[in-house]
């Protein structure tokens, strides 16, 4: 099967791509080589992809019809992974029209693509940050999204509904992949939890934000890499499927990704404190504008649909990018 995944020198996209290809499928990937982060460490990522003699890519912003066009048309993907989208709640207040263009403009961009050349399949990444004002926790596929919190969150919904619209009017079956706090080797270098190292290693404060007061549902890479690939095999079919997240007009559904299990970021940063041996020096600020208090997936939909469910203990995923981040960045003397 010839699979296109957009966003593969990302860090969900990179990881995705390269247990695709470990299993045998030929991965046609797209990305921009955007510079929100170190634009090596995307190239670093895409080296050890094009190790693997079936795997294509091509550089360019989804943005570009014409571009994205050809790829569909010469290589004709019978799956679409869309896992390029342009990341983080802070930076959209400092940029907001790179959020447009990347997630709503490019995401239309590359609906159009399959409206002309429809795969079997169209899976799309997208974030616990669409529950925003909603408090009911365990977010639940069947909670109401129409309150976003930040306009990260706010361009991630709009994709959604984008999708939607497209999966009811050309029958294209869609996966929605809501993740959680997704964490691991290769990570974005913008995550906190690659910034608590750099700081934990250098002897400078960690900033912990709403003085500490939070909880993330954490999710390990590899959780969610062997999530992606299941609900892969489980296209929806038809409109109202019993699943809490499927559509009663569509072939389309929505899949929480999550740990299922909430940490509090003073959990979070005792486990990275374990990992480094080092302790931290903390200092405590207000909320930033747009984040959310607490995440917590409710993932029954996910089990009953694939028999899978993420579980890897925090420790044991936090030790792993440590080590990994060790290997990569801090020198000698610090190991």
């Amino acid at each position: 099967m010839r699979i296109l995944v957009t966003g593969t020198a990302g860090f969900i996209g990179f990881h995705v791509a390269r247990r695709l290809l470990e299993d045998g499928y030929t991965v046609i990937g797209i990305d921009g080589m955007t510079d929100y982060y170190d634009v090596s460490l995307k190239r670093r990522r895409h080296a050890i992809l094009h190790l693997f003699e079936n795997f294509t890519s091509h550089e360019f912003m989804l943005e570009d019809a014409r571009a994205l066009g050809d790829v569909f048309a010469q290589q004709v993907p019978q799956m679409v992974l869309h896992l390029a989208a342009q990341a983080g709640v802070s930076h959209s207040l400092d940029a907001p029209g790179t959020y447009i263009g990347s997630n709503i403009v490019g995401t239309y961009t590359l609906l159009e693509a399959m409206r002309r050349n429809p795969p079997l399949h169209f899976m799309m990444a997208s974030s616990s940050s669409v529950y925003g004002a909603n408090a009911v926790l365990p977010f639940s596929e069947a909670h109401r999204c129409d309150h976003p919190l930040s306009l990260y969150a706010a361009t991630k919904k709009a994709a959604e509904d984008l999708a939607h619209a497209y999966a009811n009017i050309w029958k294209i079956p869609t996966t929605v992949m809501r993740f959680f706090t997704v964490y691991g080797p290769w990570g974005r270098p913008d995550m906190a939890l690659f910034r608590f190292i750099a700081n934990i290693h250098a002897g400078q404060p960690i900033t912990l934000y709403n003085n500490g007061e939070m909880a993330r549902d954490f999710t390990y890479i590899d959780d969610v890499v062997e999530a992606v690939l299941r609900l892969s095999r489980v296209a929806p079919e038809k409109a109202g499927e019993s699943d809490p997240g499927s559509s009663p007009v569509a072939p389309y559904r929505v899949v929480n990704i999550g740990n299922s299990q909430p940490v509090s970021l003073a959990a979070f940063v005792e486990a990275i404190e374990k990992a480094t041996g080092r302790p931290s020096v903390r200092h405590y600020l207000p909320i930033q504008p747009g984040d959310v208090p607490r995440t917590w997936a409710d993932c029954s939909a996910l089990k009953a649909l694939t028999g899978f469910r993420p579980s890897t203990p925090l420790q044991t995923g936090v030790d792993a990018v440590v080590a990994w981040y060790d290997a990569q960045y801090a020198p000698s003397s610090q190991r």
